[in-house]
């Protein structure tokens, strides 16, 4: 079982993209179950979304000791940073984290916002390409599983930037 928290502010598309990460699980065959929430402010507060992905059966729906942080801001980070569990797995987004605390031993720091406007001419890409990164580093769900969920979800027009996204993220480790 893994549990992952993408954190960053509202806006990101956080929530978006812990649904697909939900949808790609259920698509491969796994028990998949998402919560979010996030501030009061909506855009520019803090934003969470969680998913625990099993081959088992999942008894209580909440993340308690994620597996897997994706942290889109710093103070996401220092917010949601608290109970990722000691060996687990901390994807920031170089762009907009600048400290990272020692603490953490398997830090993967990429500049995701930064190859969203670069690769794909918009940051409100940068969910997409967090995915493919997630994809690649977690090995949770197959690429091709997280190719569907993400096509399936986006809206109609975007296809090609959104599958350019991820395959930016997946191929940027």
């Amino acid at each position: 079982m893994m549990e992952f928290r993408l954190s960053g502010s509202g806006g990101q598309g956080l929530i978006l993209a812990g649904i697909i990460l939900a949808e790609a699980a259920i698509g491969d065959g796994k028990e998949a179950v998402q919560s979010q929430s996030y501030g009061p402010e909506a855009r520019g507060g803090s934003s969470k979304s969680e998913v625990i992905i099993s081959d088992k059966p999942i008894y209580y729906p909440k993340v308690t000791n994620p597996s897997l942080l994706l942290a889109m801001t710093q103070e996401a980070l220092n917010k949601y940073g608290t109970d990722l569990q000691d060996d687990g797995l901390l994807i920031v987004d170089s762009t907009l984290v600048r400290e990272v605390p020692a603490r953490f031993k398997n830090v993967h720091s990429v500049p995701i916002t930064h190859l969203a406007k670069e690769k794909c001419g918009r940051e409100l890409f940068a969910n997409i390409v967090a995915l493919g990164i997630i994809t690649k580093l977690a090995g949770s769900v197959s690429y091709d599983g997280m190719e569907k969920a993400v096509l399936a979800r986006v809206p109609k027009g975007t296809e090609d930037k959104n599958r350019l996204a991820l395959q930016t993220g997946y191929q940027s480790i």
